[in-house]
């Protein structure tokens, strides 16, 4: 097929698999089931520690499995979506949100944990959606998230 100004159309790729979630798969599996265990082994210990260790004890014992396993949900719940306008980047820590043309390229491989992206005014951030414990599949995430900083920050002179 082609355009109407005649020159040969490019196959689209499928919007919505463009546009899904970036997520990492094993990070997800690992932190989930930690967080389970560690919420599981918390109950347990608590309710079976001798009397002399007391209320204070078990609460703090609670406290600190509570949060632990909030750290592994967090883990767990990293992610990037985009859209037309940017990227919203999910870390383990904060939450960004990017606009495509601040976003100058993506990089991955040579020994990053992760996906990072350079930006316009000279920082990197890190996509931890897309990590390297994911093999072909975070290569293959990795090339999406290029395409669509490709897609949306192409100008007149780059066709």
């Amino acid at each position: 097929m082609t355009t109407p100004d005649g020159t040969p159309e490019r196959p689209r790729p499928d919007r919505a698999r463009l546009y899904a979630p970036f997520r990492p798969r094993m990070a997800r599996v690992v932190s989930a089931t930690l967080a389970a265990l560690v919420v599981v082994g918390t109950v347990a210990l608590v309710l079976t520690l001798p009397d002399w260790f007391g209320l204070a004890s078990s609460i703090g014992l609670l406290a600190l499995g509570l949060a632990i396993a909030w750290f592994c949900w967090r883990q767990a719940s990293v992610r990037a979506d985009v859209d037309e306008r940017g990227v919203v980047v999910r870390n383990l820590v904060i939450t960004r949100r990017l606009e495509w043309a601040q976003v100058v390229s993506v990089r991955f491989g040579g020994g990053r944990p992760w996906v990072q992206l350079d930006l316009s005014d000279g920082d990197v951030l890190a996509v931890m959606a897309v990590q390297q414990a994911d093999g072909a599949f975070a290569e293959a995430e990795a090339g999406r998230l290029a395409a669509l900083v490709a897609i949306h920050t192409r100008t007149a002179q780059d066709d």
